[in-house]
């Protein structure tokens, strides 16, 4: 079996979460009548700083499983100890795009006991993403195997599309949290030839009602669609005709869904660069998402090679952890 050569670019928002916990009740300090003089603090009990953004959480997954991704995005100056953090963990950070002037964006929440949430989100430097270009990243690093367009700024997932086409990259399209937002002209852009499509089940749906295409349409217009299917792990179809669905893995302690799908996506893209079949693509995905689903915060998880191949055993038997543990060293 012979792997596909390419580097793996990944572009998509990079991000950090602020997240606070306070431990009344929000509805204790407002008057409702007087919501329009609204102006209270609340005293939190911690704070934790995750990771985040579409496009670090999977090139740490990719990372984790041998690969050295590309990360393709913007961020601010502020970026500088995430930086440090990916890079240990084998993420090329060379051609991040770095705002003179906004911070990395980021989600502020605080949450009460009854897990009412005050939130907000601040997208920063995530708006200079579509000043990005791909060719001379593809010049320093080499013709790219895909570039995965995430979750981003929708011109810079407009501009990386666009660039794919012209220039002959295969590309994946992933459009997951801008579905709720974009119109149905732009995500027919995002979608259109691409190489591989994700979503999770519901955005297919979405996909389907605001592009105007039936099923059928969508796969017309792309190789491979793979769609998550949460607890029941994944469908994978491609448009001459294959369609299979592969369980999730097994004996999994839910803890927090957060990154789980970004986690499917590097693990299926980590089997493909190493040549395998799209089934078993999708198990190395649905067990590294396990992992994350596991674990609080989307970079936190960790195992050896052999817990990783002995998940794999567990889940899916002796020839498809066999044929992994080739890879997974």
């Amino acid at each position: 079996m012979t792997a596909p050569t390419g580097s793996l670019l990944i572009a998509g928002s990079i991000a950090t979460d602020h997240l606070m916990t306070f431990g009344g009740k929000f509805a204790d300090s407002l008057v409702v009548d007087q919501l329009d003089k609204l102006s209270v603090s609340f005293l939190v009990n911690d704070l934790e700083i995750r990771r985040g953004g579409v496009a670090p959480n999977m090139c740490f997954g990719l990372a984790r499983l041998g690969l050295r991704p590309v990360l393709v995005g913007a961020a601010g100056e502020d970026f500088a100890d995430y930086r440090s953090w990916l890079e240990r963990n084998g993420v090329d950070c060379d051609s991040v795009h770095i705002s003179e002037s906004k911070h990395t964006a980021r989600f502020v929440c605080t949450t009460d006991t009854t897990m009412a949430q005050f939130a907000s989100f601040y997208p920063g430097a995530m708006s200079e993403a579509s000043q990005i270009e791909l060719l001379p990243i593809v010049e320093r690093v080499g013709a790219p195997m895909y570039v995965l367009i995430g979750a981003d700024d929708p011109e810079a997932m407009k501009r990386h599309t666009e660039e794919c086409r012209q220039r002959g990259y295969a590309f994946i399209a992933d459009c997951s949290q801008q579905l709720a937002f974009a119109e149905g002209d732009l995500i027919r852009d995002l979608i259109d030839g691409a190489a591989i499509l994700f979503s999770n089940e519901y955005e297919s749906h979405v996909i389907e009602k605001k592009t105007g295409w039936t099923s059928d349409e969508v796969l017309l217009r792309v190789g491979i669609q793979v769609t998550t299917l949460g607890k029941d792990g994944v469908r994978v179809t491609t448009n001459d005709g294959t369609s299979f669905e592969v369980a999730a893995a097994k004996d999994v302690a839910a803890v927090e869904p957060t990154g789980v799908g970004d986690a499917f996506r590097s693990g299926f893209l980590a089997a493909l660069s190493w040549g395998t079949s799209l089934e078993r693509a999708a198990q190395v995905g649905c067990v590294l998402a396990a992992y994350v689903v596991e674990t609080v915060g989307t970079q936190e998880y960790d195992f050896t090679p052999a817990q990783f191949v002995e998940r794999v055993r567990l889940s899916y038997g002796d020839e498809p952890a066999d044929e992994i543990a080739a890879f997974v060293k």
